[in-house]
């Protein structure tokens, strides 16, 4: 069983800065993704950051220049760095491991967190 464990979100002004984590713990043979993505209310889930097992980054147009997504190998943890955060990056955030396990692939999702951006 594979689980992730997200820090917790915030309210945060316009402008500002917020970090997130999110740890990997359990059985895996493998990590071949890792990914953050946010839900606002009345939208669809969209990817935000991806960050594959060869370290290439995807970003949303949206969030290109300000945001930036990293890992931590050693602790299986996956960071999402957000700066000049806008109002309209006003979602819960969920993050994404793609893992291998003995019996194939398998996507496992963090709870997901709120992050407010208001002044």
């Amino acid at each position: 069983q594979v689980q992730l464990v997200e820090s917790g979100g915030d309210l945060v002004q316009p402008g500002g800065s917020l970090r997130r984590s999110c740890a990997a713990s359990g059985s895996f043979l493998s990590i071949t993704a890792r990914g953050w993505y946010r839900q606002a209310p009345g939208k669809q889930r969209e990817l935000v950051a991806r960050i594959s097992s060869g370290g290439s980054t995807t970003y949303a147009d949206s969030v290109k220049g300000r945001f930036t997504i990293s890992r931590d190998n050693a602790k299986n943890t996956v960071y999402l760095q957000m700066d000049s955060l806008k109002p309209g990056d006003t979602a819960d955030y969920y993050c994404k491991y793609s893992v291998v396990v003995p019996s194939g692939a398998l996507d496992v999702w963090g709870r997901g967190t709120l992050v407010t951006v208001s002044s």
